[in-house]
């Protein structure tokens, strides 16, 4: 059984899932980086990072040249209008002093793991994102603050003590440390996800879109 999302569970197991999958990321941020420049594939392959944390969420061993995968590019429709809902919707929120725009961006959070996950089209996705957020989302908005902020805080005093041993090695650790925040944001995204659609299964069904 799923224990209920938790400000502590987001950070704990933000950390734990970011760190156990650290090498697969940090290859699949890589191959990302490097192929950013090439139409058509770079949409396939900013898909197949959203689809990494929704492998995480399953507890599922991804490869960094997962994110080549065709079947990514068969969503390239529904992504880029879901994509443009959310950005509009959460663009119209700030508009009224931030906090709705924070709520909005909360609430429609799970849509994109929704798309690649149960097949759902843009407007089910929305809808079934902002059920699975409902009465969670200052939980979701406080985990994932703190959990970046713990992290910041590590990497400034490594970042502070190592200034003064090498500026070689002050790089380093900034290039590590970010990849490592990269990877614990996912973590925290993929556990997120990972209770959020235990509990919508176990309370009501979620058909995917008709072909």
């Amino acid at each position: 059984v799923m224990h209920p999302l938790t400000v502590g569970g987001i950070i704990s197991n933000g950390i734990n899932l970011g760190i156990k999958n650290l090498g697969s990321l940090i290859g699949a941020v890589i191959l990302w980086l490097i192929t950013i420049w090439i139409p058509y594939l770079n949409v396939g392959t900013t898909i197949g990072m959203v689809g990494i944390v929704v492998a995480m969420s399953k507890g599922n061993v991804f490869f960094p040249t997962e994110i080549f995968d065709a079947k990514y590019r068969k969503y390239m429709g529904e992504f880029f209008l879901l994509s443009a809902f959310i950005m509009f919707g959460a663009m119209m929120g700030y508009m009224f002093v931030v906090v709705p725009g924070i709520v909005i961006s909360i609430a429609w959070g799970q849509a994109l793991y929704l798309l690649l996950d149960k097949g759902l089209n843009p407007t089910e996705c929305l809808t079934v994102s902002n059920r699975m957020t409902y009465g969670k989302k200052w939980t979701i908005f406080g985990g994932t603050l703190l959990l970046s902020i713990i992290v910041y805080i590590v990497l400034f005093i490594l970042f502070f003590i190592f200034q003064r041993i090498s500026e070689i090695l002050t790089v380093l650790v900034g290039i590590i440390g970010y990849l490592v925040l990269v990877s614990i944001m996912f973590g925290a995204s993929a556990y997120i996800y990972q209770v959020l659609s235990a509990e919508l299964e176990e309370g009501t069904e979620v058909s995917p879109a008709t072909e």
